[in-house]
């Protein structure tokens, strides 16, 4: 696996790196490559033994948790089953900044701050200490590794977040060229500067890429438009996460790097929650994290049928995550993966809840519903949905050349054969869709589905 370079970065520098952050994640690594191949039944168990001391530690030292079990008259330490989790309330976003100190352990050393990219709206602050960060770097790692890479082979990352940009001081500059890493902003994906990423990217002869999967196609798709040849660049994997992973996104990246695509659910909030494996299977890291599927109620649904993504982290006993409401939509397989590893996994992720669309009737369908008609437009170059209230829809297209005049016409006539006729779709030709602050890329959102 990698060079002799790279088994430097992978077994001391990276090591130290984290030593010096009093990180444990090569550790906690080690025993999740163990981990992974248990059973299920030993994974559950594990899984019970870790809630029963997270749970102890937010009854004793965590003050929001601390009323809350005393009102339920709720005993952490006599739990005797996972199914025990859902006699505890939700946490949500706005519990969360209702109570943000409440929610900290008073034995918490080196909480750091955190905020998510408030795509879904208003960011989040929150804590997380050491365990939680080396659990996450961690669960990333050993993922990577399944794909026959690893830390310190070269990598190209394209991402957004204001906060990794704005962090990028002379030390973070120079952990990078140890790692080989290369940041390309996300958010910056004029035609000029598509044209430098192509170029960088094909200096770098990168083993692996990493981003958002709007991003990664994007510059795919520029190549290709150009000419210019990128399946030769001995490119392994390309990592993908943040976003959904459209069918034709994959196709963008794998037809033009030459190499396949592996989706990555998770979040700064939730964590690190689950990542595809070269057999397919999308494995959630079991060993950290307690997923239910929950329907619009809260009630628990059967393996196989959609519902919201609710999180557990057991890592989080200084700033505890219990039964965290993502926001996310998802479904829990029913099969075991041909890779071996008891890991359950997820059979489909489908999106944030805003990610869908309401018919006018009120049928509730997923965002490709009207993705679908406008993307099989030929001289559309990129577009944004919005559905603003059950009546309303606003499309923002960026025409090429041979954009039609016909085009408004198609766009109309294909949202209103799934929404209804008697949904007004006002069409408007832009130059630009800007993306979001955390240089995200959303082809829908409904001000109607979330809500």
């Amino acid at each position: 696996m990698g060079d002799l370079y790279t088994k430097l970065v992978s077994g001391l520098i990276f090591p130290i790196h984290e030593h010096l952050k009093h990180h444990s994640s090569v550790a906690v690594r080690r025993q999740l490559e163990e981990s992974q191949w248990w059973s299920p039944e030993r994974l559950a168990a594990l899984q019970l033994e870790r809630l029963r001391s997270l749970l102890a530690q937010a009854q004793k030292h965590v003050p929001y948790y601390r009323d809350q079990f005393a009102s339920l008259d709720f005993d952490a330490t006599a739990i005797t089953s996972l199914d025990d989790l859902q006699r505890l309330p939700f946490l949500t976003k706005t519990i969360i900044r209702h109570h943000q100190e409440q929610l900290k352990a008073d034995n918490a050393e080196r909480l750091a701050r955190f905020n998510t990219g408030g795509s879904s709206g208003e960011p989040l602050i929150f804590f997380i200490g050491n365990e939680r960060v080396s659990h996450d770097v961690a669960a990333k790692w050993r993922a990577t590794r399944w794909w026959n890479v690893d830390i310190g082979d070269p990598e190209i990352v394209v991402w957004g977040s204001p906060i990794e940009l704005s962090s990028q001081d002379r030390v973070r500059q120079m952990r990078d060229r140890l790692l080989r890493t290369r940041l390309l902003p996300a958010f910056e994906m004029n035609e000029a500067n598509l044209d430098g990423f192509v170029d960088t990217i094909r200096a770098t002869r990168p083993a692996m890429l990493f981003g958002y999967p709007s991003s990664l196609s994007l510059i795919a798709r520029h190549a290709e438009k150009r000419g210019i040849t990128m399946n030769d660049l001995g490119i392994k994997v390309a990592f993908v996460t943040s976003e959904r992973l459209y069918d034709h996104q994959r196709d963008d990246i794998t037809r033009v790097f030459g190499c396949p695509v592996a989706n990555g659910y998770g979040g700064r909030d939730a964590g690190f929650i689950a990542h595809q494996c070269p057999q397919g299977g999308m494995h959630l890291t079991a060993e950290d994290i307690i997923v239910e599927i929950v329907d619009k109620d809260g009630q628990p649904v059967p393996k196989g049928q959609a519902g919201e993504v609710v999180v557990t982290h057991l890592a989080t006993g200084e700033y505890p995550f219990i039964r965290y409401r993502t926001g996310d939509v998802a479904v829990l397989s029913t099969r075991s993966c041909p890779c071996g590893r008891g890991l359950p996994m997820l059979e489909e992720i489908q999106g944030r809840t805003t990610d869908f669309v309401v018919a006018a009737d009120g049928t509730i369908m997923h965002g490709l519903a009207v993705v679908y008609p406008i993307r099989d437009i030929p001289g559309i170059a990129a577009f944004k949905v919005v559905q603003e209230t059950l009546q309303r829809v606003v499309v923002q297209i960026v025409p090429e050349d041979c954009c039609g005049q016909q085009v408004e016409t198609l766009i109309s006539a294909g949202i209103k054969a799934r929404l209804g006729q008697s949904v007004e779709v006002e069409v408007s030709r832009v130059d630009d869709i800007p993306r979001e602050k955390s240089g995200k890329y959303r082809y829908v959102q409904s001000l109607v589905a979330g809500s």
